[in-house]
C-alpha cells in the first residue's frame, strides 16, 4: 500500500485527491497552515492532518503532491526532494487517475463546480456509481470526491495555472468562456488559448458539449468541429447560435415551488424524448448547467428521464446559494460568486426566489487583479439587490496593493451601494440595519463567509 502526502491538504482539491485515494486504499496524510473543513472532514476518514509545514511531516510517504499555492522552497517540499521522493503538482497526477475510466471533465468560467456536481450526483442516483472530484462539498453526498466501481471518472476542470491540461478527458463540458484571473490570463486570447488546448486533449473519438449561447463556448465548439470531433450544443433560447448537428434545448422555463425553475428539454438525438426537470437550485444559470448534465447523461446512452428525475433530486454544493440560516425572519445566504457575471446570475436567483423580500449583497472582491480589471463590469453587476456593500479586497495569493474597493464603489450607478470597510465594521452595519424578511447574500471566494455564522449568532 501506497503512502501519499499532501502539502495543502486543506484546499478543495487537494482534500479532494486525498479522499479519492484514501477511498481507494492508499495511506494519506497531509499538512496545511490552517485546520478547513476539507481537512478535518479528512481527519474524520482517517487521515492524519499536520498543522503547519515541517520535513518530519513527510515520515516515509512515497509520493507527495503540492498544491499550486505552496512554493518550491516550503521545506516539506524541500525535504522531499532531498530524500529522492517524487513531487507532483495537482495537474500532473490527476490524468493518472482518469487512465482506465470514460473521463468527464468539466470547465469554464462559471458553473464549472455545481455542473460537475450535477454530473456526478446524476449517475451516482442512477447506479452508475462514478469517481468524482469537485471543488466544493455535494449537500446530497456530504462530500467532494468519491472513488466510485464505475467506469466513469468526473472531474472539475480548473484551468488556472492551467491545471486542466494535464487531464484525460473522453467528453469535455465549456459551460462559458469570459475573462478572468488576469494574474495569470493578463488578455482574454491567453485565456481562450488556454482551452483551446483543453479541447485539443480529447482523443479523435472524443465529445465536446457547449453552451450554444456563448460566445467564446460557440468558438471553442467551431474549433472542435474543425478538428472533426463529435460535438453536442446545449441552449435555453429559442434559436441555436451555432449550426450544431446534435442539440439539447430547454423550453417552457418558468419558476416553481422549490425555489428553482422548471423546463421541458427536447433533443435531436431523439424527438421522441421530452424530459421535465423541476430544480431546487435556484437561478436560470442553474437551467444551462442542468442542461449540460443531461447532455452528458446523452452521450453516455443513458435514459434522460432518469436523468431528468435525479436533477430534480439535487440540492447544490456548499458556498453556492448555501442557506446558512434564518433568524428573526432574516435568511443568511453564502455564494462563491466572485466575478460580476455570476454575481448578477446569483443575484437574478435570488430576486426570483425572494420576490417580496429586501435582498442586500455583501460582496468581498477577490483578488486586486481581477477588481481592477474588471471594474466597470463590476460596478453594474448588482442590479437585483436593493442594498450592496462591499468590504474590502480579499487579496488571496496577492500581494497587499494601495488600491480600495471604495474606487469601484464610487463609480456604482447602484443608490444604495456604498463601501463597508473590514468585515466586523460590515458585521456591524447589518447588525443595526438588518430588519425581518430580509436575504443576506455573501458573495465571496475569500473568508467573507464567515459573516453568516457570526451574524446568525449575534443577531
Amino acid at each position: 500500500m501506497k503512502r501519499v502526502h499532501f502539502i495543502g491538504i486543506g484546499g478543495s482539491g487537494l482534500s479532494a485527491i486525498a479522499r479519492l485515494l484514501k477511498e481507494s486504499g492508499y495511506e494519506v496524510t497531509g499538512s496545511d497552515q490552517t485546520p478547513s473543513q476539507f481537512a478535518l472532514d479528512l481527519q474524520n476518514q482517517g487521515v492524519t492532518v499536520y498543522i503547519g509545514h515541517h520535513p518530519r511531516n513527510i515520515g516515509n510517504a512515497e509520493m507527495v503532491i503540492m498544491s499550486s499555492a505552496v512554493k518550491a522552497d516550503n521545506p516539506e517540499v524541500e525535504a522531499a526532494k532531498k530524500a529522492g521522493i517524487p513531487v507532483y503538482k495537482r495537474s500532473d497526477f490527476l490524468g493518472q487517475l482518469m487512465e482506465k475510466k470514460t473521463g468527464i471533465a468539466v470547465a469554464g468560467t462559471h458553473g464549472k463546480t455545481t455542473t460537475t456536481a450535477m454530473i456526478a450526483w446524476m449517475l451516482y442516483s442512477m447506479k452508475r456509481d462514478p469517481s468524482f472530484i469537485v471543488g466544493s462539498t455535494l449537500n446530497n453526498l456530504k462530500v467532494n470526491a468519491h472513488a466510485g466501481e464505475g467506469d466513469v471518472f468526473v472531474i472539475e476542470a480548473d484551468e488556472y495555472d492551467r491545471m486542466f491540461l494535464g487531464l484525460k478527458p473522453q467528453i469535455a463540458v465549456v459551460t462559458n468562456l469570459e475573462h478572468d484571473h488576469p494574474d495569470y490570463f493578463p488578455r482574454f486570447e491567453d485565456m481562450y488559448s488556454a482551452f483551446q488546448s483543453f479541447v485539443d486533449l480529447l482523443p479523435e473519438d472524443g465529445t465536446l458539449i457547449a453552451c450554444a449561447e456563448d460566445e467564446g463556448a460557440v468558438s471553442l465548439l467551431s474549433h472542435a468541429r474543425r478538428k472533426g470531433l463529435n460535438v453536442l450544443a446545449y441552449s435555453v433560447q429559442g434559436e441555436m447560435t451555432i449550426n450544431s448537428p446534435q442539440w439539447l434545448q430547454a423550453r417552457t422555463i418558468k419558476p416553481n415551488t422549490r425555489g428553482g425553475f422548471d423546463f421541458s428539454a427536447t433533443t435531436n438525438l431523439d424527438l421522441s424524448t421530452s424530459m421535465n426537470v423541476s430544480l431546487q437550485v435556484p437561478g436560470e444559470h442553474n437551467v444551462r448547467n442542468a442542461l449540460a448534465a443531461l447532455s452528458v447523461a446523452a452521450m453516455l446512452g443513458l435514459p434522460l428521464d432518469e436523468a431528468a428525475k435525479a436533477l430534480s433530486e439535487f440540492t447544490g454544493t456548499g458556498r453556492r446559494f448555501e442557506i446558512r440560516g434564518e433568524k428573526n425572519g432574516i435568511i443568511f445566504i453564502d455564494d462563491y460568486a466572485h466575478h460580476p457575471t455570476e454575481i448578477r446570475a446569483t443575484l437574478a436567483g435570488a430576486k426570483a426566489r425572494y420576490p417580496t423580500s429586501r435582498i442586500w449583497a455583501v460582496w468581498q472582491p477577490h483578488t486586486y487583479s481581477r477588481t481592477k480589471t474588471l471594474m466597470m463590469d463590476f460596478s453594474r453587476a448588482f442590479t437585483d439587490a436593493d442594498e450592496v456593500l462591499v468590504t474590502e479586497i480579499y487579496a488571496s495569493r496577492e500581494p497587499q496593493q494601495d488600491f480600495s474597493s471604495a474606487a469601484v464603489v464610487s463609480i456604482m450607478p447602484h443608490a444604495s451601494a456604498r463601501y463597508s470597510g473590514s468585515l466586523n465594521e460590515t458585521k456591524d452595519y447589518l447588525l443595526k440595519n438588518l430588519r425581518s424578511n430580509d436575504v443576506v447574500l455573501v458573495l465571496s471566494a475569500g473568508d467573507a463567509d464567515k459573516l453568516s455564522t457570526e451574524l446568525l449568532k449575534e443577531i
